[in-house]
Formats: C-alpha cells, structure tokens, sequence
C-alpha cells in the first residue's frame, strides 16, 4: 500500500544576518565533526528516530544499521559541511559504577546544495532531552556552519505533523517555501 506524507520545505535567509555558535548548558557538550564520532551521530540519529513519524517516512532512521549507513553517506559525498555538523552529549553517571560517560543526545548534519544552499539533514534530539532548548542550539549551530561554508540560505525538510518541529523553525526564523510529498511503501499484513 503507497501512503503519502505531507512535508514542509522550510527556508532561512542567512544573508545580512550574523550568526554565531551557541554554547550549550551546563552538563551538555557540542562536539564539532570528526570522523571518530560517525558512530556516536548515528547512535544519536537512531535513538531521535526510532519511534517517530519519520521512521515511517524514512525507514533507514528506524534501524541502527539503517543510521550508521545514512552517516556514512552523508559524509562521503563531496557536499558534505563539516562546519554544520554538529554531535550533542551530556555527562551521564553510570549506575553501575559511579563514574561520568557521554550520552549522545542530538545531532545535525549539513550539505551543500550548489555554492549558496546549505541542507540541514536529520535534525534529532533524543525524547528525553527534548523541550530544553537543545534543538534550537543545534539548528543554530548548524547554521552559523552554513553561514562560514559561504551558503546564502539554508533549507530544511519537516514532515508536516510534525508540529513541535515546525514551530522551533519558525521561532528561529525559517520560512515554509514549498509543499512536497513522500511516497511510502508500507507493507500490508
């Protein structure tokens, strides 16, 4: 059976505007790209995405495997922003030894669409950190990266049930600019 969803192309105008990296809050760390995290913003990719709308829509966010080999395109391609990729951890104690570990709590990837797009990928906050600000500082971070890249706008795709979503963009400036649908196949039983 097809299903159709409903997305939002979503725009922001980074000309005449100057945007600079956010420090996150006490506890968080964002960790700029290096290949050795591949693995850690995949793992932050799966755990934002598993049990949302969008693994429907994209089945490859519902899996890890699925992640890691959506990561591992992403920043393969000649495209691919290192300044708009951004890993969000915190200092979480382990229970069963008392000592503090990094637990990924977000991620955003950017691409290159031409010389003057820049194409926020995947943004995710893992559920239990959500409403705390974080998407915003990610998304912000993101595009103070496409802004350094030499992009001119940035743009965005949102599945259009995806309310909260689209209210952080719109908070943070970003325009709806067009209406696409994904076609999906979904298995019948």
């Amino acid at each position: 059976m097809l299903v159709f969803f409903k997305r939002y192309r979503m725009q922001f105008d980074l000309r005449d505007r100057q945007i600079s990296n956010l420090s996150p809050p006490q506890s968080y760390r964002l960790l700029d790209w290096k290949p050795t995290l591949l693995e850690a913003h995949a793992n932050a990719k799966y755990l934002s995405f598993r049990n949302e709308l969008d693994a429907n829509v994209f089945p490859c966010l519902g899996n890890e495997n699925g992640c890691l080999r959506l990561m591992n395109e992403i920043t393969r391609r000649d495209n691919f922003v290192p300044e708009a990729t951004w890993l969000l951890v915190c200092d979480h104690q382990a229970s069963s030894d008392k000592t503090l570990k990094l637990k990924n709590c977000g991620t955003v990837q950017g691409v290159m669409d031409g010389p003057d797009v820049g194409l926020i990928q995947n943004i995710g906050i893992v559920s239990e950190f959500r409403s705390q600000g974080l998407g915003s500082l990610i998304v912000r971070n993101a595009l103070a990266g496409f802004q350094r890249a030499g992009a001119k706008v940035a743009s965005l795709e949102v599945t259009s049930q995806n309310i909260n979503a689209i209210r952080l963009y719109q908070r943070l400036g970003f325009t709806i600019r067009k209406t696409v649908y994904k076609t999906v196949e979904i298995p019948t039983a």
